[in-house]
């Protein structure tokens, strides 16, 4: 049997979902008891002492004498029959007064109704001979008084208890969540203080977070202190080459330079992605309307063939700015390279920002979009590579830079101008 019809109506956090578990096996104790065992009690009280009421009565009718019948704690006033109610008279809720009427219909002779509108008095019509009478006595004689009482002691500790283990529970889901929001800040690439607590199994798992951060934290320490040296050794033949190529000819020099210059800019890129520049720098406000405005007018000044367009929405996100410039200028390039214009627009909601780029080029086919965030590749069938240099890494270091802002990189297809649309999507 399957219940994700029922996930939807379920709450989605962890203190929403704990609570639940927490109260929903009070609510259905308390429910349980009150229909099996207060309804089943005071059923049977009500019927017992109804059954007395209805004896008593027929013998006040059988000793039809003023001292008898006072005596029974009845009181008889005599009515005519157009005075008997056609309905009965009762509360919704006043489920014991069904018993009382139920059993007094059936053993009281010469009745003809039975009213019990409140919790003082019961009504009941009846014929003796000739005369009608309207019979007053208490409801007390009738029915078990006070039956709320249980059901009030019952909610009220019930509460307080629930109220208690959700105090506890609380502290026991706590080291939980500082867990997770630990988890989620190293992921993008904030580094927030936190120590194991709690149960022994949190423990274990905080440790082992602990333990994972340490060795990713190593390993990029070593990566980066080792591209350090990779970048100055590489360098420094690239100088060499230089300086000998400046004693050739200017017609065998230009094309060697060309060369080596490419070589040095794949190199720079290769090493700005494996350092992760996109992830250095703590975030901080930033109002993204300005900051896409300055870049795209940044663009322009540089010659690139690149608009604004649709700005919606205003207000300041947690952003690392340089890392968001380079990710866009990435896109920028990526699309003025393979098209001819380029569309920059930008919506900020409640929810989540959305920078997208457009361009008019031939786009990335669906089935490559996923290879395309990949380092190192170039999709040569769906770009044209002649167009310009590169090494496949525009598109990925764009990716990485939105993942270390907890968002993501999403390559679809432009609706405004045909080509290929870049959205960096953020959460707020």
């Amino acid at each position: 049997m399957s219940f994700d019809w029922l996930k939807r109506y379920m709450p989605r956090g962890l203190y929403g979902r704990a609570f639940l578990i927490l109260v929903l096996p009070v609510v259905t104790l308390q429910l349980v008891v009150s229909v099996v065992f207060i309804q089943r009690h005071f059923e049977g009280v009500t019927r017992q002492l109804t059954e007395e009421v209805a004896q008593a009565l027929n013998v006040a009718m059988i000793y039809d004498t003023g001292f008898r019948r006072a005596l029974l704690q009845f009181e008889f006033r005599p009515i005519t029959e157009e005075e008997i109610p056609a309905e009965t008279d009762r509360r919704w809720y006043d489920f014991s007064a069904i018993v009382v009427v139920d059993e007094l219909m059936q053993r009281v002779r010469g009745i003809r109704h039975v009213q019990v509108p409140d919790d003082t008095d019961v009504f009941v019509y009846l014929k003796h001979g000739e005369q009608f009478y309207k019979v007053r006595f208490a409801r007390t004689r009738a029915s078990a008084s006070n039956p709320h009482q249980l059901l009030v002691n019952m909610v009220v500790f019930g509460v307080l208890m629930t109220a208690i283990a959700y105090l506890y529970l609380r502290n026991q889901l706590r080291p939980i969540t500082r867990l997770a929001d630990a988890a989620q800040a190293f992921g993008r690439g904030r580094h927030l203080p936190y120590s194991p607590a709690g149960a022994n199994e949190v423990r274990i798992a905080g440790h082992a977070f602990l333990d994972m951060r340490a060795r990713i934290e190593r390993q990029i320490e070593q990566r980066t202190m080792m591209l350090s040296g990779v970048s100055h050794d590489l360098r420094t033949p690239l100088t060499r080459m230089k300086l000998g190529l400046s004693l050739l000819d200017d017609e065998d020099r230009a094309p060697l330079e060309e060369d080596v210059q490419e070589m040095e800019r794949l190199i720079d890129a290769f090493l700005e992605f494996a350092r992760g520049d996109a992830e250095a720098g703590p975030a901080e406000p930033t109002d993204p309307v300005a900051l896409v405005t300055r870049i795209v007018e940044d663009a322009q000044r540089a010659g690139t063939a690149v608009s604004l367009g649709p700005l919606e929405g205003q207000g300041e996100v947690p952003l690392r700015p340089v890392a968001l410039r380079r990710a866009l200028e990435n896109l920028i390039g990526n699309a003025v390279r393979y098209g001819t214009r380029c569309e920059v627009s930008l919506r900020l909601s409640r929810n989540a920002l959305r920078l997208r780029v457009e361009d008019d080029g031939p786009g990335i086919a669906p089935e490559d979009r996923e290879d395309a965030l990949r380092p190192f590749v170039r999709l040569d069938p769906a770009r044209n590579q002649n167009r310009g240099s590169g090494v496949g890494l525009g598109l990925a270091i764009a990716a990485d830079i939105a993942r270390a802002h907890g968002g993501v990189l999403r390559l679809g297809r432009s609706d405004r101008l045909g080509g290929l649309s870049a959205d960096i999507v953020i959460a707020r």
